[in-house]
């Protein structure tokens, strides 16, 4: 089987990566860059920890990164910025699922644990599901924090995966946690979601490892 896992420079989707290596003949890793809305060292600390990933993995990887900085701000500007984090694995899903095409991969692995963040709770994951039509793997769902950190530190990615960065500024003071599909729907219409993706997928960077 051959997965497109969106992985970033976190703890959770370089630890569900790594579970699923196990059962893969090749994982391409899709990592959405979202500068401005951080800094340059989320991009090398990225680049540290999947170097580290390569050696520790079950199979062979691929990464490719994409700019996902314009469609970001295009949500903020045009959207209800409630919705941003929504809107934002919405559009990587929209990545992974063209990359996924293209690659011939099976399904797409996330990091998520339920409940842990205003964008995994289980209303949201249908809405940001309903994105693809692809199989999305979800093998930390029933984990806790404490749970992901602990695999982590086992496989030694912990020290890479805390590393300083200024975050993700695009993230809203009062993220929404119940989105309505019909709503997020609507405020997608106000920009061309499509085309965002296209150009994206098409201006693609392979990070050499």
């Amino acid at each position: 089987m051959k997965f497109v896992s969106l992985i970033s420079s976190g703890i959770d989707s370089p630890v569900a990566t790594y579970l699923l290596s196990k059962n893969a003949d090749e994982i391409i890793l899709v990592h959405g860059d979202i500068r401005p809305f951080t800094d340059e060292r989320e991009i090398e600390n990225f680049t540290l920890l999947v170097g580290y990933l390569k050696k520790i993995m079950s199979c062979p990887i691929k990464v490719y990164v994409v700019s996902h900085g314009e469609s970001l701000g295009s949500f903020k500007q045009f959207c209800n910025n409630k919705y941003t984090c929504v809107f934002c694995k919405r559009t990587l899903l929209r990545f992974a699922e063209k990359i996924a095409e293209k690659e011939g991969a099976d399904a797409i692995i996330m990091g998520d644990s339920l409940g842990q963040v205003a964008s995994q709770t289980l209303q949201n994951i249908k809405v940001i599901d309903n994105a693809v039509k692809i199989p999305i793997l979800r093998p930390l769902i029933g984990l806790d924090k404490e749970d992901v950190i602990k695999i982590a530190k086992e496989i030694d990615a912990y020290p890479l995966s805390i590393l300083p960065t200024d975050g993700c500024s695009a993230v809203p003071s009062k993220p929404s946690t119940m989105a309505k599909l019909e709503k997020i729907l609507e405020e997608e219409s106000k920009i061309d979601v499509k085309n965002l993706v296209k150009n994206a997928v098409n201006s693609l960077k392979i990070l050499e490892i």
